[in-house]
């Protein structure tokens, strides 16, 4: 079935300006862009946008744990590691399977009626996030989180397992799943764990998800723990060997590394709001960003944006994402040309998309895939947008709230309020059940 965008302004994060047109979506993929004074094919169905709609690409959440849906607000207002080990951990133990793919359900929800299309999960029991995704067409890059404990020695290896068997089963599946090996972060998986986990990398061909550097009591743990600066650390575990790794947050990582090693395997996640709230510090994105247009080949390193986990962000909203990455960096630097509104769009979308792997996804571009997000210009905030500023109104004026439709391999997951591939009131009642249960 053909689904035809007629009249509407086309926007991505390689584009100078929007262009209105026509899209011709067939087969899971962008068939045909036509400019406006084309005459549109004929298609099964017709969205006519009469120039007060825009199409930009699916947003995807390159770092989240979807199913802490089922802990937000818990221990609000804490540092990172009290709120680990006293708030979130102790309620995390009581999780079942059950209870994870039910809150992984509610975060799809929530994210794709703000436009994400694609989410990069790290958690437990992934097997059934899995199912969850893949059930309602969903793109998903999935890890099982390792971590090691002292009191079980063969934890850790048991979760590598695991999460190799995820990848078995599920990696590749019809181009919607990909599958990540998932250490926590260097203090939750020792130095010999983690050359074990990077060595599986390596052999099956996978990548890497991290957690590394979000606050800077972790440098002080690399330093005094570790005896590592996070360059040596880098080397030694073999991170910067593996196909490809996504290290979240990078908060405390100097840019100035770039200048003695090659990260050209390695995607940055910026995840502002989940930072700001934790009070973690602000990533240097403007000295790793200018590092890539320096080097003029974009692979001195490249930066995705991730929202975390719903319990210390509280949202799953990558508008808010981009609305803040692009201001935050504009008012830390005391300069509004830093990130710019453009950067920003190809951040939470293109850049996101091939970090964990899927070809073909985040811009509009004939033969692409379809992940698209039908966007509401005739609302009193997009007055004034046209093709030369419609970036600045998404990224600035914009949000979740103006998605009128979110697409995948061509296909509605949700359609003004409606969500053809999911049961909206089933999946509300059993995450409610499942919060009361972990909480009580």
């Amino acid at each position: 079935m053909a689904t035809l965008f007629k009249d509407v302004l086309i926007l991505d994060g390689a584009m100078e300006k929007a262009v209105r047109g026509h899209i011709l979506v067939s087969k899971g993929r962008i068939a045909s862009i036509l400019d406006a004074d084309q005459t549109p094919p004929t298609a099964d169905k017709i969205v006519s946008g009469h120039g007060r709609m825009a199409v930009i690409p699916g947003f995807v959440n390159a770092h989240t744990h979807a199913a802490m849906t089922l802990v937000r607000g818990l221990g609000e207002e804490a540092p990172l590691m009290e709120w680990l080990q006293k708030k979130v951990w102790p309620v995390e133990a009581r999780l079942t399977a059950d209870h994870i793919y039910w809150g992984t359900l509610s975060a799809m929800l929530e994210m794709l009626a703000g436009g994400t299309t694609c989410f990069a999960d790290m958690y437990f029991e992934m097997e059934r996030v899995a199912e969850a995704a893949f059930s309602a067409g969903m793109r998903a890059a999935l890890c099982r989180g390792i971590t090691a404990d002292p009191n079980d020695p063969g934890k850790a290896g048991r979760s590598l397992q695991n999460n190799l068997e995820l990848a078995e089963r599920w990696h590749g599946r019809e181009g919607l799943i990909t599958v990540q090996l998932g250490p926590h972060a260097p203090y939750t998986v020792p130095l010999n764990d983690m050359k074990k986990i990077t060595e599986a990398a390596i052999d099956r061909g996978l990548g890497i998800h991290f957690h590394f550097l979000e606050t800077e009591w972790e440098l002080s743990y690399l330093r005094d723990e570790l005896k590592a600066t996070p360059e040596s650390y880098l080397k030694d575990t073999g991170l910067i060997n593996v196909p490809y790794a996504v290290l979240a947050h990078a908060v405390w990582l100097d840019p100035r590394l770039a200048d003695t090693m090659s990260l050209s395997n390695i995607t940055l996640v910026h995840n502002p709001c989940s930072n700001l709230k934790l009070g973690s510090g602000v990533m240097p994105l403007n000295d790793w960003l200018e590092r890539d247009a320096a080097d003029g080949s974009a692979s001195v390193v490249r930066v995705a944006l991730g929202t975390d986990g719903a319990s210390s962000n509280n949202r799953l909203d990558m508008w808010e994402e981009m609305r803040t990455a692009a201001l935050l960096h504009k008012g830390v630097n005391r300069d509004p040309l830093r990130v710019t509104a453009l950067e920003a769009l190809r951040m939470a979308t293109y850049e996101g998309a091939r970090a964990f792997g899927f070809a073909q996804k985040g811009m509009i571009r004939e033969g692409w895939m379809a992940d698209l997000v039908l966007v509401d210009l005739d609302q009193p905030h997009y007055i004034g947008a046209d093709e030369e500023n419609l970036a600045a109104y998404i990224v600035y004026a914009g949000s979740s709230a103006d998605v009128r439709g979110t697409m995948v391999n061509g296909k509605w997951l949700y359609r003004r309020g409606d969500y053809p591939t999911l049961d909206r009131e089933e999946i509300l009642q059993k995450a409610r059940e499942a919060r009361a249960a972990i909480t009580k």
